[in-house]
């Protein structure tokens, strides 16, 4: 190993050994833990996923487990956390584990990306912390990190950013530790060379040869071509109640948050005479319509603003698609997407 290598994989390394969270997938290097928490971490931050984790790992210990996950349990341990396909995913992926490879996760990196919703960067990081291959994990953490080391001013936005850096920083990741080296890249981008906020140069171990922070570049790099504004939807949400059971809808199989309950809503802001017409189309006499709150959700790539507004009801009506629930249901067995917590916080 050369000079520069060994100051770079050496010194991290070094730094990683002293300044590692205790995270509950760090106990052992089982590859199902290591998997599942890999899934979970996407769009999602550490400190939130602990919990689900835990729950997640009660539920469904084993592979097997997993691969025969009921769809409403899975998906109500998964609520709350959002971009619901990864589980979905997951479950399916533990199938072809089960079918394909005898119930055990493949310790081989083109195996891993073959399994549904495991791309390069899962893909290295379950190769390199499980099996020990000298595979990189470039996630946006590690590509903030390497573009302010390397002085990179590439669009980090783009896919060829990405491969063009799991390249460049393969040849820096030993054969005796590729799972800590790639842990440690993640790590000093989410505790030092941090994504919001000025970065802890003081703190970090490759400060001596960071062209950015020699360079008073760090505010300025990495680089993100701005991404186009979201799309604005507008929503009425109905909450339909008796004393004891609320009307829930399940959205369609496809598109966003495909298969997950929600309160009945309509597009649109709809004005006290649109609300009553509904109703009607409903076949629902109202006795009064209350407000119930207002509701801002951000997707990715659409915002919902969303006005509620309750109907009380002495009994529930047959309305296609819709299905009446106990309330206490809906707490408990049903998953609803975060956006509606706010109504659901109503019953």
């Amino acid at each position: 190993m050369n000079k520069e290598r060994y100051d770079l994989t050496g010194s991290l390394l070094h730094w990683y050994d002293y300044n590692k969270r205790i995270l509950p997938w760090r106990e052992n290097k089982d590859p199902y833990r290591i998997w599942v928490s890999e899934i979970m971490l996407q769009q999602t931050r550490v400190e939130a996923v602990k919990p689900y984790f835990d729950r997640f790992m009660e539920a469904f210990p084993q592979v097997s487990d997993l691969a025969q996950a009921d769809d409403e349990r899975l998906m109500k341990l998964w609520e709350g956390l959002g971009y619901y396909n990864r589980a979905r995913n997951l479950k399916a992926a533990a199938q072809k584990v089960m079918e394909e490879y005898d119930g055990e996760i493949p310790a081989d990196y083109d195996a891993l990306l073959s399994l549904n919703g495991i791309g390069a960067y899962t893909a290295g990081a379950i190769g390199s912390i499980a099996f020990d291959l000298q595979v990189p994990a470039v996630d946006g953490n590690v590509m903030r990190v390497l573009a302010r080391l390397w002085g990179d001013d590439s669009d980090i936005l783009k896919e060829k950013t990405k491969r063009k850096m799991g390249e460049r920083i393969r040849r820096y990741i030993p054969k005796e530790r590729p799972g800590d080296f790639n842990q440690a890249l993640i790590e000093l981008g989410a505790i030092v060379c941090i994504p919001n906020g000025k970065p802890l140069c003081d703190q970090c171990p490759w400060d001596t040869v960071c062209r950015a922070y020699k360079e008073d570049k760090t505010d300025l790099l990495p680089v993100r071509k701005p991404k186009k504004a979201r799309r604005i939807e507008h929503k009425t949400i109905f909450l339909l109640e008796t004393q004891d059971k609320v009307a829930l809808h399940k959205r369609a199989e496809r598109g966003l948050l495909a298969g997950l309950w929600e309160f009945p809503n309509i597009p649109g802001k709809l004005d006290l005479e649109d609300q009553k017409e509904q109703l009607r189309k409903w076949k629902i006499e109202e006795n009064g319509i209350e407000p119930a709150g207002k509701g801002k959700h951000i997707f990715s790539h659409v915002e919902w603003h969303m006005e509620g507004v309750r109907i009380f009801l002495e009994h529930p009506v047959s309305i296609e698609d819709f299905q009446w629930v106990r309330k206490k249901d809906v707490e408990n067995v049903y998953a609803l997407p975060s956006a509606f917590e706010i109504f659901r916080k109503l019953l």
